[in-house]
């Protein structure tokens, strides 16, 4: 496949074989969130964001696996690197009892390995003294370690916010509230308490500005006429960018409060950059936009593996406190992780999912779709909201027609990602597509589909 020239070709979707192969997988699927009947195949070409299915349809992914394949498929940035790896068993060690050399000298092996990874995060980090990296298997992983270290140094409860969605497994999903049906009926961690997530100047002043002793909902109720002692908040957790709860961008005085209350009460805040992290938004951190100083950052998709960093004062001194059979362990995603980190310094990809990002923006808005009531995101994490959540879907259904794979989010939004190395070409070609899609759901009345919102 030629990635300078290719473009979609869709025949019908799903086509007969696709449908064969979901219904020979859903034999033995457990009901999860597929949001589509599209049956990647592994064997034919694909390129950066072109992919090819069982049917021989050509598509243009601006979803990059919610962000968890960062430069799309089969990307030379990041398979020439790794072109000389060699087939080995076992790929996972026990990361927590061996340690993996990929050649001499550690510094600069001839494989890197999750060592080299994690000198890669804390050169990452630096700017925020982080110092140290807890390497386990997924963003859950991650989000559950960060929380396990706050709570061992200081107290049992938490806030979270309104539309966050910080993983499934327990732990993080005590931390949720962006879907009911995420948490209900399972059991949850305690003193986890609710708060807005405030994205605009309207939501800022009659949702967090109040009369109260400390100015705003946070304040009130950590001040001392207050309900919540400071000295039992381990933590606040943030998306610096929500993801699922619709691509939501924090407003500049609602993060000044949030900072102001970090340093007062000493507080660990805990960015979790799942999604927003690794270069999605034209920075490597969603959170380097911010004026806030993160205490832990949590990463994973994108990085191939999950990742906790923090500094040294933070995470526990005592050995065994935190591990995993596979934590530290999985070299050929360490070794992912590294060449997609190297990659996005190499070829300038921070500017270019700013500039890109710019375009995609830009080509939408000139467009002035009447169904569509906001844009928003940074860089490459770009979303759409439009008036109906029929009509998003029906969007999202009309652009799988012409090709273009995308995602909801929130209640009634759409999120593009493209891979960081997207062209000027691709996004033209993306964005002309969705215009088409939301051009053509606008002519026809919307028809209520499978909801593509849960697919984080």
């Amino acid at each position: 496949m030629d990635r300078d020239t290719a473009e979609p070709r869709v025949r019908e979707m799903p086509g007969e074989k696709a449908k064969q192969w979901v219904e020979y997988h859903h034999q033995f699927s457990a009901p999860s969130t597929y949001v589509y009947d599209f049956v990647w195949d592994i064997t034919e070409e694909s390129e950066g964001p072109f992919c090819t299915d069982v049917d021989g349809n050509v598509l243009l992914d601006f979803t990059s696996h919610v962000a968890a394949a960062p430069l799309g498929y089969n990307n030379p940035k990041v398979m020439e690197p790794l072109s000389d790896l060699e087939l080995f068993d076992p790929v996972k060690i026990a990361g927590q009892d061996f340690y993996a050399s990929g050649g001499w000298p550690p510094e600069d092996p001839d494989i890197p390995t999750p060592t080299q990874l994690m000198d890669r995060l804390i050169d990452a980090t630096d700017h925020y003294d982080m110092d140290r990296v807890f390497l386990s298997n997924s963003g859950a992983e991650a989000v559950e370690n960060a929380i396990k270290i706050c709570y061992n140094q200081r107290g049992h409860r938490a806030f979270t916010f309104e539309g966050a969605f910080h993983g499934r497994t327990l732990g993080a999903l005590s931390l949720n509230r962006s879907k009911t049906v995420h948490r209900k009926g399972y059991p949850e961690v305690p003193g986890v308490v609710s708060i807005p997530y405030i994205s605009t100047q309207e939501e800022y002043e009659q949702r967090w500005c109040t009369d109260g002793h400390g100015g705003n909902v946070l304040a009130d109720k950590l001040h001392a006429a207050g309900n919540v002692d400071p000295d039992e908040v381990a933590y606040i957790i943030l998306e610096p960018v929500q993801g699922e709860g619709g691509y939501r961008v924090p407003h500049d005085g609602f993060i000044r409060d949030i900072a102001d209350i970090r340093n007062e009460h000493g507080i660990y805040v805990i960015a979790d950059e799942i999604q927003a992290g690794l270069g999605r938004t034209g920075e490597m951190w969603g959170v380097d936009h911010l004026d806030l100083t993160p205490d832990v950052i949590t990463s994973a998709k994108g990085l191939r593996v999950g990742a906790t960093v923090s500094r040294s004062d933070i995470f526990p001194e005592e050995k065994g406190r935190l591990s995993s059979t596979w934590g530290a362990g999985d070299v050929l995603s360490a070794a992912q992780g590294v060449v997609t980190m190297d990659a996005i310094h190499e070829y300038d990809l921070l500017e270019n999912a700013q500039v890109r990002g710019r375009q995609l923006w830009e080509t939408i808005a000139d467009a002035d779709l009447d169904s569509v009531v906001d844009i928003r995101g940074r860089g490459l994490m770009f979303a759409v909201e439009f008036d109906t959540k029929d009509r998003r879907e029906a969007v999202v259904k009309e652009a799988l027609h012409r090709g273009l794979l995308t995602l909801g989010c929130g209640y009634k939004s759409l999120r593009l990602l493209p891979p960081l190395d997207v062209t000027e070409r691709e996004i033209e070609l993306g964005a002309n597509l969705f215009i088409e899609a939301a051009q053509a759901a606008e002519r026809d009345s919307p028809v209520a589909t499978t909801d593509s919102s849960d697919a984080y």
